[in-house]
């Protein structure tokens, strides 16, 4: 099972440098982001996505679990 970071009730930027810490500290792999705004979302994405991750995202009722891989 993927790892979790549940950055859900944190403002920006703590869940982006959450998912930094974490990207930077493995190089691949898979785990799951937990936030509850469109910023916080939008933010991570666009981080994952410039490191050259793949993000699939998935709306929770008012949440969003983003599912981060890289090979």
């Amino acid at each position: 099972m993927a790892e979790v970071i549940d950055a859900r009730g944190l403002s920006c930027p703590q869940p982006v440098l959450l998912v930094y810490k974490k990207i930077k500290k493995i190089s691949k792999g898979v785990f799951e982001v937990l936030v509850d705004t469109d910023t916080s979302k939008e933010n991570v994405s666009r981080l994952a996505s410039e490191k050259g991750w793949q993000i699939e995202v998935n709306r929770m009722d008012e949440d969003y679990r983003l599912v981060l891989k890289k090979e």
